[in-house]
């Protein structure tokens, strides 16, 4: 499975990443504060993450770490 990873201490919570997710599956998570007072953002549906690295291109911090699953790739 691809997965995106968020270095959330460092997250502002800007929302470039939810707006350049082209499947709508990255958000800020409201429910949860950092340690500067931002709300991280977070993927809430990793199994429809296609790994295109739009949210990790966009964001101005370098917080995201976007990784392909590469057997999944070779098995298509």
């Amino acid at each position: 499975m691809n997965r995106v990873t968020f270095n959330t201490e460092r997250c502002k919570g800007c929302g470039l990443c939810v707006v350049a997710c082209p499947k709508k599956i990255v958000s800020l998570d409201t429910s949860v504060l950092n340690a500067k007072g931002y709300h991280p953002a977070q993927v809430t549906d990793m199994a429809s993450c296609i790994a295109c690295a739009m949210c990790a291109t966009m964001c101005p911090d370098a917080v995201i770490t976007v990784e392909k699953d590469v057997e999944k790739e070779q098995e298509a």
